[in-house]
Formats: C-alpha cells, sequence, structure tokens
C-alpha cells in the first residue's frame, strides 16, 4: 500500500448530508486539498440531481481541492477519479480485468456498475471556486435494482461480485495515493497520458453505443476520447464529438 499523500488532508465523519455538500462548506478553511470521508451519508447525489443511494459499509468521499486553471480543466479531474479508482479497486481486488471504465464518470466491476463520480465546483466573477470530486463506491451493498432508473445498467458490490469485504477508511488509503499519482501525471504531462490510459481501460470502446443529449439519442461506434475529454462517436452521421451525455449499452 502506498503512503498517504504528502499536503492532503483527512476528515473522517460519522454522518454528513453529502460529502460534496460537506466539502464545498469546509473549503473556505481549509489550507490544501482534503478528503471528506462519511460513514453515513443521508443525502448522496449523483449526476444530474439523482440520488445516490449510500447503504451502511459503502464508501462515499469527496476530495475538495483547488484547481486554478479553469473549468475545462477542472473536469479532467473526473479522469483522474476513474483512473485512481481503477487502481485502488485492482488493488483491493486483485482482479484488474474485471474494472472497466464507463465514460463520462462510472466503474464497472465484471460488467456492472460499482462506482460513480460526481464534480461540483462553485466561483464568482469568472474566479473558480473549490473543486470538490465527490465519489461513490459500493462496497458491501448495491442499491436495489428496483429503485434505479428503468434502462440504468445493472449495479453491484466489491462484497458481492468478489466476497472481498473492505471497509471505507482502508478503500480511502488506497484511493488517495492513487489519485495523488494520477493528479501529479496530469499537472506534470498534461492530459494526453490520461486519455490513453482511460481508453485503454474503457468499456465498450469498439462497440455500438447508444449517447443520449438533452436533445438527442445518437447510436454508433464509441471510437476514440478526444484531447478534451469528449466522447468520439462514428455512425449514420459520421464522426460525431460529444463533450457530455449519458451513455448505454
Amino acid at each position: 500500500m502506498a503512503p498517504w499523500p504528502d499536503g492532503v488532508g483527512r476528515r473522517v465523519l460519522a454522518e454528513v448530508d453529502s460529502t460534496n455538500a460537506e466539502a464545498a462548506r469546509l473549503a473556505p478553511d481549509l489550507s490544501g486539498p482534503t478528503w471528506v470521508l462519511g460513514l453515513r451519508q443521508t443525502a448522496g447525489r449523483g449526476r444530474r440531481g439523482r440520488a445516490w443511494q449510500s447503504a451502511e459499509g459503502n464508501f462515499a468521499a469527496t476530495l475538495v481541492m483547488r484547481v486554478p486553471d479553469g473549468p475545462a480543466f477542472a473536469a479532467q479531474r473526473s479522469f483522474v477519479a476513474a483512473l485512481a479508482l481503477q487502481d485502488a479497486l485492482a488493488e483491493a481486488t486483485r482482479r484488474p480485468e474485471a474494472i472497466r471504465l464507463k465514460w463520462p464518470n462510472d466503474v464497472l466491476l465484471n460488467g456492472a456498475k460499482v462506482a460513480g463520480i460526481l464534480l461540483e465546483s462553485s466561483g464568482q466573477g469568472g474566479t473558480p471556486g473549490p473543486l470538490c470530486v465527490g465519489i461513490g463506491v459500493n462496497l458491501a451493498q448495491e442499491p436495489d435494482a428496483g429503485t434505479l432508473e428503468p434502462d440504468a445498467l445493472a449495479p453491484t458490490s466489491v462484497l458481492s461480485a468478489t466476497g472481498i469485504r473492505i471497509t471505507p477508511e482502508e478503500f480511502l488509503d488506497l484511493l488517495a495515493p492513487a489519485f495523488a499519482t494520477w493528479e501529479t501525471r496530469l499537472t506534470t504531462y498534461g492530459f494526453d497520458p490520461l486519455r490513453r490510459a482511460f481508453l485503454d481501460h474503457a468499456a465498450k470502446l469498439g462497440e455500438v453505443i447508444t449517447a443520449r443529449t438533452a436533445k438527442d439519442s445518437l447510436t454508433g461506434t464509441f471510437t476514440d476520447i478526444d484531447a478534451d475529454g469528449a466522447l468520439v462517436l462514428t455512425g449514420a452521421k459520421g464522426r460525431v464529438v460529444l463533450p457530455a451525455a449519458d451513455i448505454f449499452f
């Protein structure tokens, strides 16, 4: 296990409404990047305001950090988080071949959703505010599939998929160093190494998928992720670049 990263804080809370909300509240008084881990989360949320169910024993944490380069660069931390989750889950389960990354913000274990990522930020007058990188992992339990949207990917948990028990605190000890490693690669070498690493582990690369935006639904072959992190589909309309979408298999 890698050591805890230098200069990164750690707060473990017995209960919290949302780790992203708590991280945002703490941000003005923090001197550096800090992980906020909630052992019980009562009002977790996912992308586009969806509820995120966080059962007892699951992982709910947020890294709050300053990203001075603007929204486009802040969004690249979704890739940092995904690759860190890949590494942490591989170390926890010893099954790296079972883990895949689903663009833009989910992680799969044996083809089912085990983790999700939510980035939130606020700022004023064009000045970027603190970035909250929220991460939820089904360590002990997966949500009831009947409570999910009809076309949602089937959920799983580390315990049910592998029989391995790991506590939220133990998982944070794996995730924080992995995140720090990928963050250093991003700030040192730029986005391309992360893009290539993500593609190495991307779910359904080279296969036909459906991408839904707020206005449209497109089906095509997942061919690439571009230099800005956008999804590239090739289909009846030719090459289509999608900066944001939900994708379905």
